[in-house]
């Protein structure tokens, strides 16, 4: 008579169909995403609960194999065996639903700024990100944006990314109206907007950002640099200013008076940077009509200024001190190029400095019309020189100059009625008697970089976006010192090593006597 074999003779089995189900719930979680993720976990727990039955259902014979005399020597390792093996499917199949991606470039180019992070944190519109991209990408195009645009996925659930070869599928290619290989379109219910592949080869994440933006709904704030005087060029010695400035979401143009003959009216604030010629009439009256209007100007002369800027600056009760600043106490690199501490600046930062600057002092103003607050100062040691020469050391001439602080900065608004509504709007002006420490050449040394957008942030105050500075790439830095660390610093990489030598043949003679 056939009998049936116990129960635990087939534990063996059902441990084997238990691993399976794991394995099975991994690949199924991994490789296909159209399987809810609910039946994945759901084999995952069925081979754990198999195992589990297995086990029990022969624990004598587990039990023997872990206590036995062959058991003794083998059962820890079989242990941690499968502790490992476990650890590794579960970490996998949890990793895959709850992962963080690490940016280790040197550029951190995959690393999105905190602007964009929490634009997208609170974007409530689907946008959908079409990828018109080949093959053939020999410039590796299309693999950046498609993992820069998997990086803006994991901060918003609004965000889809296609992908299509416009080889393949032409008619899409000319429903979009796509010319150029390896574009990106972004498209909502409110617009379309093209971002082309030199735009992504240079500054990618602007360029992505401010598309969703646009098709959102959502205005930048725009800013114009002055040109036709002189000035550097926003593609120039101000293209450090200017990419930080897009970074931070802004748009950034140039203005030629003379040719659009107004200010646009999507100007948030127009800067004045540096200008070496005299402005005409019409270019005048067009920026005090634009001042009379509540505008926002961030001006920055140079100890050659016109004679123009001085009568503009007058009208506000500036003057400018003719001269360059000269600050013993604290300078970099030379004693023209004062440092401004924190202590001496209104917006808190720690070291800025400022290559050949000249003194603003304020004249005054009625009350009722103009309010005026210095917000960057030099020590009391300062004097003005009045015929500076490169080359030469400045000498204090008590005979013709006078010490005392002198402001290099300073932010003057226009005085609103006592009635007047809290956010009703108003002229300001931010002075400054240096263009240069925005330069490329200055730009990343101290804290030059943080007080320009500062000061531009200040001047758009009203704007929606949480903008502070946060700049990806830097290029190059400088050592910023005062006269008594550079001579420390000459002394100690003179004389440092040769005392260690020393010393260390001292110690071996005196062990060795």
């Amino acid at each position: 008579m056939r009998t049936t074999p116990p129960i635990y003779k087939y534990s063996g089995i059902i441990a084997g169909f238990g691993l399976a189900s794991l394995i099975i719930g991994l690949i199924v979680l991994i490789t296909l995403k159209d399987v809810p993720k609910l039946a994945s976990w759901m084999i995952l727990a069925l081979g754990v609960l198999l195992l589990i039955t297995a086990a029990v259902l022969d624990f004598t014979k587990v039990k023997g194999a872990v206590t036995g005399r062959r058991g003794r020597f083998s059962a820890g390792n079989t242990v941690m065996v499968s502790i490992f093996v476990g650890i590794i499917i579960i970490v996998n199949a949890i990793s895959f639903n709850y992962y963080g991606r690490y940016d280790v470039t040197e550029l951190a180019q995959f690393t999105l700024t905190s602007q964009t992070k929490n634009y997208l944190a609170g974007l409530e519109i689907p946008v959908t990100a079409i990828c018109f991209f080949t093959p053939n990408d020999s410039y590796g195009i299309g693999t950046y944006a498609s993992s820069l645009l998997e990086e803006y996925k994991n901060y918003t659930d609004k965000l889809t990314v296609k992908t299509i070869d416009p080889d393949e599928y032409p008619d899409e290619a000319k429903k979009y109206s796509i010319s150029q290989y390896q574009t990106v379109v972004f498209e909502s219910e409110l617009g379309v907007r093209s971002v082309p592949p030199e735009n992504i080869y240079t500054e990618a994440e602007h360029a992505f950002t401010g598309a969703i933006l646009e098709v959102t709904g959502v205005i930048q704030k725009t800013v114009y640099f002055l040109t036709g005087h002189g000035e550097a060029a926003i593609t120039g010695e101000y293209a450090y200013a200017t990419q930080t400035l897009m970074d931070n979401l802004y748009k950034v143009n140039s203005l030629d008076l003379m040719v659009e003959q107004a200010v646009p009216d999507d100007c948030a604030v127009l800067i004045v940077a540096g200008p070496r010629t005299s402005f005409t009439a019409l270019e005048n009256r067009i920026i005090r009509d634009y001042l009379n209007n509540n505008g926002s100007m961030l001006v920055m002369i140079n100890p050659e200024f016109s004679e123009d800027m001085r009568t503009l600056l007058a009208e506000w009760y500036l003057d400018v001190e003719d001269g360059t600043v000269i600050d013993p106490s604290a300078y970099w690199s030379t004693i023209s190029n004062p440092i401004i501490p924190r202590t001496q600046n209104e917006f808190g930062l720690t070291e800025v400095y400022f290559p050949g600057a000249v003194a603003l002092t304020p004249n005054d103003p009625p009350e009722d019309k103009v309010l005026m607050v210095p917000i960057l100062y030099t020590s009391a040691l300062t004097w003005v020189e009045k015929n500076y020469v490169a080359d030469e050391t400045p000498q204090y001439n008590e005979s013709i100059e006078t010490l005392g602080s002198r402001a290099i900065g300073v932010l003057a608004m226009e005085a609103l009625p006592e009635d007047a509504a809290s956010d009703a709007p108003f002229a300001q002006m931010i002075v400054l008697g240096d263009s240069d420490f925005a330069s490329n050449q200055h730009f990343y040394n101290g804290d030059n970089a943080y007080q320009f957008l500062n000061m531009v942030v200040y001047l758009t105050s009203d704007t929606d976006l949480g903008i502070s500075v946060e700049r990806k790439v830097l290029p190059y830095r400088s050592l910023i010192i005062t006269k008594d660390q550079e001579t420390l610093i000459r002394v100690l990489s003179v004389a440092l090593l040769p005392i260690l030598v020393l010393l260390g043949g001292a110690v071996v003679w005196w062990r060795r006597r």
